[in-house]
């Protein structure tokens, strides 16, 4: 299957399972054609029917309940119930049972394709070994949240100087209103994570990300308590593995939330179809070209393999067999997998591209 055929056809799936908007998903047509690393992060749909082929040993490796879509700008920060700030995996929209290399894989691949495009300075096999390093000693030490109120001062000057308060609310207020009426289970779904019952909030549309850009999502705008709010309703939509497979179309993305290693946002909920959750300046996705030029890019890349292996831990009962297979696999796997991929990835955007 070509990529204009898997695009087309997972399009018709998705349109069957929750409302498209066409415009946005014209976008994100010309967004996967400025290169191969947008192409990545846009198309997990693809990488699920190329993975098993380029690497079919990996892909029968011990399964896990894994994120899915990871990639090098699936990070952000948030605050926990404690009002800590916290960093670690921003998205789990693709969240399915998976082989627990296939998350490594596609991080590692993407780390590739973001120093191809000039995103990251690292050498391939540093960003691959730092990855890897980082996975393999988490697991042993049973994992931890980054929790950046304390530890980690490194991750929190890079995280903080992503944080732009002013540039964040200026986008935001300039939203556009929202066309017509939303569905009935995203209001109740945003009113329910107000604030205060009955609070005044302007509905606006928003387009973000790029895998689930062409997705209806709508926005609640107030004021509260001498500052703004906003909350944001998502369109849920099964993950594509099981477009792939044709099997289980189970959301999991609340499983995969309660029992990864975390210190989690009180404020992110699956209710309904919809995933509704806080927008706020330090809870967000950090974009690579948001941080600092300035940085240990081998150390990121260890902590982004440290937060895999937390959310790969919330199950247990695979942890021994994913050690097990670790070891039994030669030094330089991931570093030669994520080469195989990125030549996959890169054909794949060039043919999408002509």
């Amino acid at each position: 299957m070509d990529v204009r055929e898997a695009t087309a056809d997972y399009e018709r799936w998705l349109a069957q399972r929750a409302t498209l908007v066409p415009a946005a998903l014209e976008r994100k047509h010309a967004l996967l054609a400025k290169g191969a690393f947008p192409f990545l992060r846009g198309t997990f749909y693809l990488w699920v029917k190329r993975w098993p082929d380029a690497c079919p040993e990996l892909a029968r490796a011990p399964q896990v309940l894994g994120v899915g879509d990871l990639h090098v700008e699936n990070f952000g920060t948030w605050r926990d119930a404690e009002g800590r700030l916290v960093w670690g995996v921003n998205d789990f929209d693709e969240a399915h049972p998976c082989a627990y290399a296939q998350d490594l894989v596609r991080l590692a691949t993407s780390a590739l394709l973001a120093k191809e495009e000039g995103q990251l300075a690292i050498e391939g096999g540093e960003a691959c070994q730092a990855i890897w390093e980082g996975y393999a000693e988490a697991l042993d030490a049973g994992g931890r949240p980054f929790v950046l109120s304390e530890t980690h001062r490194w991750l929190r000057e890079l995280a903080t100087a992503a944080i732009a308060p002013d540039a964040f609310w200026v986008k935001v207020r300039a939203l556009p209103p929202f066309e017509g009426t939303p569905p009935p289970d995203a209001i109740h779904g945003l009113e329910a994570l107000l604030p205060e019952k009955g609070l005044a909030y302007e509905r606006r549309a928003r387009e973000a990300g790029v895998g689930s850009l062409g997705l209806l999502r709508v926005v609640a705008l107030g004021e509260w308590r001498g500052g703004p709010v906003v909350r944001e309703a998502k369109a849920r939509v099964p993950s594509a593995l099981a477009w792939a497979g044709g099997g289980d179309e189970t959301d999991r993305y609340p499983e995969i939330l309660s029992r990864a290693v975390r210190a989690p946002d009180p404020l992110v909920r699956v209710m309904k179809g919809w995933l509704i959750r806080r927008l706020a300046p330090d809870c967000a996705r950090v974009a690579l070209e948001s941080l600092p030029r300035k940085r240990d890019e081998a150390r990121l890349l260890g902590a982004m393999g440290r937060e895999t292996a937390n959310v790969h831990l919330g199950d247990r009962e695979a942890v021994r067999a994913i050690k097990a297979d670790l070891r039994s696999r030669p030094k330089p796997w991931l570093q030669d997998a994520a080469r195989r991929m990125a030549e996959v990835v890169t054909a794949d955007a060039k043919a999408w591209r002509r």
